[in-house]
């Protein structure tokens, strides 16, 4: 009996450590089923995130990141690490900024996504040292048909891979130095927002030639060309007009491989690459100037999982603050093959609904731009507000996610969760679960319909703007966990006589209980559940007679 004893308390033990980390399972990206979860200290994580802005990258700067992402209620920070502030001088590496984030991270109490500033920054060289963006003839530009210099370096430059990848490398040596136990850094972004605006690709001799080598077949594998063209051969022989975007891709996903496959050689962790997003409304058609030519946009995403397979997302940046354009880019970017993770978005109020519908649909992460309160706006991007108030329609998101953030990624791998957000229509939305249906509407007062009160033109306070959102977990068969904000959801079942058994308003504790602070019935019931601009978590169960 002792030995059995022994036995299951030994067992015990090894989970709870598996749970906390602390046996040494690095971060990782799983994906089972179409359906993806971030591994962290062993189990499913949501990431409720928020950026800092590019040059908030330095220790005197990360006071208001924390004070900000207190108020957001995140619980991971991403912030930019640069190549030009690692390697001033060739050779010669300084990490202080590094050691000084990390340290102030645990501190605060938030995990980090470090941003790599390298060849690349918001498709330009303006993060590599100076040694890099002033010696063309060793970093050589990108030249257009003129054969004249451009502002952007080349995926081609032999020296510019080997020196990105070198200090690559030595930044990702570090984090294992000083974080493989704690394993505060959790992902990272390799390069950033890359591709070219202006010029569709390179037009240097070492490009030429590799455009009129044949499409390389893990390519031609993935990658279908949208018009007829040859089985096979070069890049215009099989992609036609789409030809010189495709090459580009590849070209920079290529490149953007070796710097990741020689970091995680030596620190393994999950790492993803964003993007300046193309219209995803806009008809299918060649580049013509409207977006940046060779990232990671929603049509190529193919290219870059043949040519970067050390890559394991290809993410959204979205500052296109329409429903039915950020609702396409949900979808365009979120595949069996492809986390949704939105590492960037508007910092304005109007943004912080479309958590709901990226949580609700299974995202990985979500994380507003620019919610460090510096003295800086990147309005009409994003907010006019610095302070406080820019972070509050986040944090009332986020705060009622936080304690069950653990759980709801759980429910998400398993593919339980749904979510909406208001469109600027306001029609209400359905949601198909499996066996119920769920219709969320929009600027309801709490008690009656509308057509109750024909001649009433009030309307709910601060509705003025479209921000309402709810998600759904289906934890059981009639049994859910929904929160929201400036919604109304009413949930049915086709050929069922149903009601409500429990609606319970409360919260998840630190060892995963729910807690119920009271139970929802009469008027707070008998016209949907009505959610106000203070979210709240609801446990529901319907029951048929």
């Amino acid at each position: 009996m002792k030995r059995i004893f022994r036995r299951v308390l030994l067992s015990v033990c090894i989970a709870s450590l598996a749970g906390s980390g602390l046996a040494g399972e690095l971060p990782r990206l799983v994906t089972k089923d179409g359906r993806h979860a971030l591994m962290v200290d062993g189990a499913p994580f949501l990431m409720l995130g928020g950026q800092a802005h590019n040059s908030s990258n330095y220790p005197a700067a990360l006071k208001p990141l924390w004070t900000a992402a207190a108020d957001a209620g995140a619980n991971t920070v991403e912030v930019p690490v640069a190549w030009e502030q690692i390697e001033a001088t060739e050779g010669r590496f300084d990490f202080s900024f590094v050691d000084t984030l990390v340290k102030e991270a645990r501190q605060n109490k938030v995990r980090l996504v470090l941003l790599w500033f390298g060849t690349w920054k918001n498709t330009s060289a303006t993060y590599s040292p100076e040694w890099v963006k002033f010696n063309n003839q060793r970093f050589p530009r990108m030249l257009d048909k003129e054969g004249k210099d451009i502002y952007c370096l080349s995926p081609f430059g032999e020296e510019t891979l080997k020196a990105d990848r070198k200090a690559f490398v030595e930044l990702m040596k570090h984090i294992k130095k000083i974080d493989e136990k704690q394993q505060t850094v959790i992902m990272v972004q390799v390069e950033n927002e890359v591709g070219t605006y202006n010029l569709v690709r390179d037009y240097g001799a070492k490009a030429q030639a590799a455009f009129a080598q044949p499409v390389p077949q893990a390519v031609l594998a993935r990658k279908k060309s949208p018009l007829p063209g040859a089985a096979s051969g070069t890049w215009s022989e099989v992609y036609g007009p789409y030809a010189e975007e495709y090459f580009h891709a590849w070209a920079v996903a290529s490149y953007i491989e070796e710097i990741a496959k020689a970091g995680r050689a030596v620190y393994d962790l999950p790492m993803y690459v964003n993007n300046a997003l193309r219209d995803p409304l806009a008809p299918m058609a060649p580049w013509k100037d409207n977006f940046a030519s060779g990232g990671p946009t929603f049509d190529v995403i193919d290219i870059y999982k043949a040519a970067a397979p050390h890559i394991d997302v290809a993410a959204p940046d979205i500052y296109m603050p329409e429903w039915a354009k950020v609702t396409a880019t949900v979808e365009k970017f979120q595949r069996p093959d492809n986390a949704l993770m939105v590492p960037e978005i508007g910092n304005a109020e109007n943004y912080a609904r479309y958590a709901y519908l990226v949580f609700g649909r299974g995202g990985i992460g979500f994380a507003p731009f620019g919610l460090d309160y510096a003295d800086y706006s990147n309005f009409p991007l994003g907010s006019k507000l610095k302070d406080k108030k820019m972070a509050e329609p986040f944090g009332k998101v986020f705060k009622v996610f936080r304690p069950m953030q653990r759980q709801w990624a759980k429910w998400a791998f398993e593919g339980r969760t749904y979510g909406v957000a208001e469109s600027e229509e306001r029609t209400p939305q359905t949601i198909e679960m499996k066996g119920w249906k769920a219709t969320v509407s929009f600027r309801e007062w709490q008690m009656g319909e509308k057509h109750f009160f024909p001649n009433l033109k009030d309307l709910p306070a601060d509705t003025e703007s479209p921000n309402g959102g709810v998600a759904i977990a289906q934890i059981a068969d009639n049994e859910f966990i929904i929160v929201g904000q400036y919604a109304r959801v009413k949930i049915s079942g086709e050929n069922k006589r149903s009601m409500y058994a429990r609606v319970e308003e409360g919260y998840f504790d630190a060892s995963g209980k729910w807690v119920m602070e009271r139970n929802w019935n009469g008027d707070q019931t008998d016209y949907g559940l009505n959610f106000t601009g203070n979210p709240v978590v609801l446990k529901v169960r319907l029951g048929m007679y």
